[in-house]
């Protein structure tokens, strides 16, 4: 029988008001300051935990010890996740509904993806070089709305281009928000899938035809173990979790956008190059700051108690920045994951744990290819000039983001394959 540990605790009522002031660094602060990687706090009103580092990260994607029924707050299921969505399900409805994800992933597809980024840049840049000035961050949202509607597909009219964009952006933009404009996010949710659910009637009816081999018709006709059709909410659900996180790309170009700027590569990129590239600016700059989970049972874990039903916190940015996993980990090392050998829980800017079965986010891949290609697309096929912005960011705004959003001019297509750097 291992010996109980008194987990350090913060004191207070509750610490709500702190988690959205400090943002990313909210577990980090304490973390620090209690020299623990697992602590209780308050917040959202009840008792919660919060984990940070690799060995903290592997506990909390056990499922024999963490569920994910109940444990994201109202505001991020009306927001991020949608009601019913395969994030907050666990054991085999959540591995039956994963498995429609799962099959998503075949080659045809990924190499699908890719053209499509690779053309929707391209017509972007014919509009760019007419342009005095773009902002990156807001045709990035465009773009990828583009790119995975047409990945999809799901039907996306010209003239629904930025209504469509405006909806799933809100969607993330607005999730960390406490004021009122985070009803912003819910009310865009809310459109959005109504216009989900108005195309699988149709495609139901017979009105609309589909391409079969598409992530959208599959999931239209998806069963469930017993045989019966989703439900459209659902299926409008899961449509928008393919959807949404997608277009939340943007917030890596934008970082994308900053890194080619303060440390842009020496000289022209290999594949491998690339992707370390890429994998860094994942790690090093913010996405989401934590992700939540409940405990199944009671258990006990080096020493301390954990108690059925609290809600547990994981530290993603802290774990990616955590001094114990990392070497300079607040140095932006782009060549870092060149031959890397990290631990698998240490490196979890989408999550942890198993690809097919687990809760470790099932689009992760789709993320790295359309970053890859960005990088590509903005050191090989143009040349522009960044003018003088603020370029900073801030953890305490969820989703943190470069303040500018990046502004470009002077976009001109490349006559060569020479690296250009911004400056």
């Amino acid at each position: 029988m291992s010996k109980r540990t008194n987990m350090p605790e913060e004191k207070g009522l509750d610490h709500s008001i702190s988690l959205v002031k400090e943002g990313y660094d909210f577990i980090i602060n304490r973390r620090e300051s209690m020299q623990s990687n697992v602590f209780k706090t308050r917040v959202l009103g009840r008792s919660a935990y919060c984990l940070s580092g690799s060995e903290a990260a592997e506990l909390f994607y056990d499922v024999t010890k963490f569920k994910r029924a109940g444990a994201a707050p109202l505001p991020a299921k009306k927001t991020l996740f949608g009601v019913g969505g395969v994030q907050g399900l666990d054991d085999e409805a959540h591995r039956h509904r994963k498995a429609m994800f799962m099959q998503l992933w075949t080659r045809e597809s990924v190499d699908k993806l890719g053209q499509l980024t690779r053309d929707y840049y391209a017509k972007a840049a014919k509009d760019w070089v007419q342009q005095d000035e773009i902002v990156l961050y807001n045709e990035a949202k465009k773009i990828l709305t583009q790119v995975v509607c047409d990945w999809c597909g799901v039907p996306l009219a010209e003239d629904e281009i930025e209504k469509r964009t405006d909806q799933l952006s809100l969607m993330f933009e607005k999730a960390g928000e406490a004021d009122f404009s985070h009803f912003k996010g819910w009310s865009a949710r809310s459109k959005a899938e109504d216009w989900i659910e108005y195309l699988i009637d149709q495609a139901r009816e017979g009105s609309l035809q589909l391409n079969e081999n598409t992530p959208f018709y599959k999931f239209i006709w998806h069963k469930d173990p017993d045989g019966s059709l989703l439900d459209k909410e659902i299926v409008a659900v899961e449509v928008l979790n393919l959807l949404r996180p997608t277009v939340a790309n943007a917030v890596w170009i934008a970082f994308i956008g900053l890194a080619l700027h303060d440390s842009p590569p020496d000289s022209a990129l290999t594949n491998e190059q690339l992707e370390s590239f890429c994998q860094e600016i994942r790690r090093f700059y913010p996405f989401f700051p934590f992700t939540v989970a409940k405990v199944r049972e009671d258990f006990t874990w080096q020493g301390y108690e954990f108690e059925k039903d609290t809600l547990t916190l994981l530290d993603l940015y802290g774990t990616n920045h955590h001094p114990q996993e990392w070497d300079n980990p607040d140095t932006f090392i782009g060549t870092r994951f060149i031959d890397s050998k990290q631990r698998p829980f240490s490196f979890i800017p989408q999550g942890g744990g198993d690809y097919d079965t687990g809760h470790r986010c099932a689009g992760e891949w789709m993320t790295l290819l359309i970053m890859k290609e960005t990088v590509d697309f903005l050191i090989n096929k143009i040349s522009y000039q960044l003018p003088e912005q603020d370029l900073s960011y801030s953890l305490k705004e969820i989703p943190s983001l470069p303040k500018s959003r990046i502004r470009m001019r002077d976009v001109l297509f490349n006559t060569s394959n020479e690296l250009n750097r911004a400056t």
